[in-house]
């Protein structure tokens, strides 16, 4: 038994069990090629994207430098620094922090060694990351990456008043994503939840966290600002610009591997000790989407564009989603289930809908019109909407469980 499939309808019902293990049995065989033609192709290709974002970086430093106070210069600038950050948060960082280069055995490119441009430290991150939600994923109240603790992901969790101002809380956190990645990496929220106190584990991890932090806003808005002298109001503008879109980049492609309609969330109150590999393939499967793109789009988003590809193999060279998705596809359509990937746009729009809908009571949005917006309103506020308005219309979860093995 895996997790329970958290939806009215299950798209994997017709499934058995021969065929998950098939599954699982065609997914290694594919991993298992990959990492059998490994290569200096890979090796170029990482030690290339590295090169350019820090001459990127390099070219936007001197722009601003020397020309902040124009607005072409400024523009450019921080054009440069915002790209270089993204490649430095995404095709880099991400993904060199999950080991998916450490075969080269570079000491300067390994997960072991390498630093981001991000306040979260590397070794908090891996822990809540490659451990916490790659293990655990999408299944509520284990992977505090689906909805990062802060708003309503699934429509079984209880509607409450608070949750009205979700998308307002999703809003502050794509403009300070880095941070609140931080913040969630040391697991602050979790630890207040459980009524932990401040353990001497957490307050390590926020004095890491905080010197790591320093490090950053050091870096950002008074080294650099200093060093293009009375110029350095532009300098700092343009810093807090390019951090800003990096945030709301990495936030709308993480929303749109983790959160559009028509991707699984689970409900398992620990991970079955029993879970096949073909069952935890499966789950990848279902609780991802991809964006559908040109290959630089697929650059600029570390290929988590191909985030189905990544939740199965976190591991595998990035530059490898590509040349494997449409195998990967094929499986998807070949055992009947439903390939999640849409245009940027698309995965945007419908990430953002979800958001909206769950922060309303269940089918809220549904039952709403123009004529009867008013009494709409009025159900917002009256006491008894504290309690699920719903609850008789959702099927109890043990009536939607998925038995997959």
């Amino acid at each position: 038994m895996t997790a329970i499939e958290n939806k009215p309808g299950s798209q994997v019902a017709h499934l058995t069990s021969e065929d998950i293990e098939n599954i699982g049995r065609e997914l290694d065989a594919l991993r298992a090629s990959v990492l059998d033609s490994r290569g200096e192709r890979d090796a170029a290709y990482i030690r290339r994207v590295i090169d350019a974002q820090r001459k990127l970086e390099l070219t936007g430093r001197l722009v601003l430098l020397l020309g902040s106070r124009h607005r072409a210069g400024w523009l450019l600038g921080t054009a440069c620094l915002a790209v270089s950050k993204s490649l430095d948060n995404m095709e880099i960082g991400h993904n060199v922090l999950h080991g998916q280069w450490d075969w080269m055995r570079d000491p300067k490119i390994h997960s072991s060694t390498w630093d981001w441009d991000h306040p979260s430290p590397p070794e908090q991150w891996k822990r809540a990351h490659n451990v916490q939600h790659h293990t655990y994923t999408n299944i509520l109240g284990k992977d505090n990456d689906l909805g990062y603790g802060i708003m309503r992901v699934d429509e079984d969790q209880t509607w409450q008043p608070r949750f009205l101002i979700q998308p307002l809380w999703n809003f502050a956190n794509a403009c300070l994503f880095e941070y609140g990645i931080a913040m969630y990496d040391i697991d602050l929220g979790e630890h207040l939840r459980q009524k932990r106190g401040f353990t001497p584990e957490l307050r390590s991890r926020v004095k890491q966290t905080l010197a790591k932090a320093r490090k950053q806003v050091v870096k950002d808005y008074v080294v650099h600002p200093a060093l293009t002298g009375r110029s350095w109001r532009s300098t700092l503008k343009a810093n807090l610009t390019a951090n800003i879109l990096r945030n709301l980049w990495s936030h709308s492609v993480i929303m749109c591997g983790h959160f559009p309609e028509g991707v699984e969330t689970f409900e398992q109150p620990a991970l079955d000790e029993n879970e096949t590999k073909g069952e935890w393939y499966l789950r990848q499967m279902l609780g991802s989407a991809n964006i559908s793109g040109s290959r630089a789009m697929h650059l600029m988003t570390g290929n988590l564009s191909h985030q189905i590809e990544h939740h199965l193999f976190p591991d595998l060279p990035s530059n490898r989603y590509y040349e494997i998705a449409p195998d990967v596809r094929d499986l998807f359509q070949r055992y009947g289930l439903s390939y999640n990937a849409r245009p940027l746009p698309q995965q945007v729009a419908s990430a953002w809908h979800r958001v909206v809908r769950l922060s309303l009571p269940n089918r809220w949005l549904e039952e709403t019109t123009w004529s009867n917006l008013p009494d709409q309103l009025a159900k917002l506020l009256r006491a008894d909407s504290r309690r699920p308005a719903d609850a008789e219309a959702v099927p109890p979860v043990r009536e939607r469980e998925l038995a997959l093995a």
